[in-house]
């Protein structure tokens, strides 16, 4: 696949690296040769500098034979203009990054989609979602459902308590009666694993575990873990995440948003009519001390900092705040993160990559997710019709060793994948993979 991605910052030059993995072409388009140079470096990509506004730059670029354009400048005008610009030379399809919420109301997507613009994603407003949605399963570092929320990824850390340390998949499983569950995936230090009934489970590991929707409660209840009812909350920052989050929760719990630029903590007492802001260092223990912090029962640090999120939820979690999430955008700075105790880790490098990913894909994909704290994600297919995963049981399809078939969802029925499972055409499969197999799953449900 041609791919051009216009702006080489943070989430252009992530965009570029992750696709780079793939058989695609990438080129991509800055106007800074510093940021174009330091993508070049991590990634084999064409580079084009200019302003991808401009209807020559665009065609230095080839975006007359891309079969997907994605603009991801910081500034959401360019990111408009460009993606109209670049269907009207030719490009297939066109993705843009927003910063508005109003341009995502269905009315207001139309007059996007008649300009010629396929997709429209805003990061910050994603994030946020994934934030209040880890908030409603507290005992969890990661939540995803699929199939209209028929199935459910849990994700969980175990800890020196838990029943499954020392335990091998088979026995844990042969043990929980009643509420089928699966472990889809183990992440250890660097690696991921997955897992086969001899495998055994240790202190630290991250468990991906696929269960119906109704039993995730008792799913956790199983791995040792207590979900906690979130009714006060501290948000650190006042960035476009933080507000979202704000706004998303203000009206159902008692939310505090700190802010340390006064300025801009007037202006979000305007806006925020029931969350209580405060002028403070996030930073400062003894001021936060004085605002609750002990009180909380869940702190979401999304500060433009990502060393002062991971200090603040240091604080927080050592003075007993159960659930405590932090926006981590520098990737190197992830996995220290979470070995240090937060519970959670946002990225919207992450969201965007997860957004976006599936329109790469060769097999309609109707969600894909890059799962934080692993090097795989998640997949969700409509099995179509005479495709090869119809035509045998499971254990004889073939299926790459990189990859498992979680679950299934045929009609309104749910039900975990086994060697003997039959998938029929129209079924709803969720399928866990690593890197270097997504790729070549597609095949057997197209």
């Amino acid at each position: 696949m041609r791919i051009v991605i216009a702006g080489a910052g943070e989430v252009g030059s992530h965009l570029a690296t992750m696709l780079g993995e793939g058989a695609h072409e990438i080129t991509v388009i800055d106007s800074d040769p510093k940021l174009l140079e330091n993508v070049t470096n991590i990634s084999d990509v064409v580079a084009v500098e200019g302003d991808c506004t401009t209807f020559a730059v665009l065609k230095r670029a080839a975006v007359r034979k891309a079969d997907l354009f994605i603009a991801v400048n910081r500034e959401e005008s360019p990111n408009i203009i460009s993606a109209m610009l670049a269907k009207q030379l030719g490009a297939r399809k066109t993705i843009a990054r927003i910063d508005n919420n109003e341009y995502l109301e269905p009315n207001n997507k139309e007059v996007f989609i008649n300009m010629g613009i396929d997709y429209l994603f805003y990061p910050e407003k994603i994030a946020a979602l994934e934030v209040v949605n880890l908030l409603g399963h507290s005992s969890t570092t990661d939540y995803v459902d699929f199939s209209g929320g028929k199935l459910a990824l849990s994700v969980f850390k175990l800890d020196q308590g838990s029943p499954f340390v020392n335990r091998k998949v088979e026995e844990i499983t042969s043990e929980v009666v009643g509420v089928p569950f699966r472990t889809v995936a183990i992440a250890r230090e660097e690696q991921t694993i997955i897992p086969h009934g001899g495998d055994v489970y240790r202190v630290g590991d991250i468990i991906y575990i696929i269960s119906n929707v109704v039993d995730t409660s008792r799913v956790v209840e199983f791995c040792g873990m207590t979900d906690i009812d979130v009714e006060n909350v501290m948000i650190l920052g006042g960035s476009k995440v933080g507000v979202r989050i704000a706004l998303e929760l203000q009206n159902r719990i008692n939310v505090k948003l700190i802010e340390y630029n006064a300025e801009k903590a007037y202006r979000l007492a305007e806006l925020l009519d029931d969350t209580l802001i405060i002028n403070e260092d996030g930073r400062d223990l003894e001021a936060m001390l004085e605002e609750g912090l002990q009180s909380m029962d869940a702190f979401v640090a999304v500060t433009a900092r990502s060393e002062t999120n991971i200090l603040a939820a240091m604080l927080a979690k050592r003075i007993g705040v159960k659930k405590v999430i932090a926006e981590v955008e520098n990737l190197n700075y992830i996995n220290l993160a979470e070995s240090i105790g937060i519970d959670t880790i946002i990225n919207k490098k992450m969201v965007t990559a997860s957004n976006i990913f599936r329109f790469t894909m060769d097999t309609d994909v109707q969600a894909i997710r890059c799962l934080r704290g692993s090097q795989a994600e998640v997949l969700e297919f409509i099995v179509k019709p005479n495709s090869p995963a119809t035509k045998s049981t499971v254990a004889n399809l073939g299926f790459p060793a990189g990859a498992t078939i979680g679950g299934v969802v045929r009609a309104d029925n749910v039900f975990l994948v086994g060697g003997n499972t039959q998938i029929n055409a129209y079924d709803r499969v969720v399928v866990f993979a690593l890197p270097s197999a997504i790729s070549k799953i597609g095949r057997f449900f197209n």
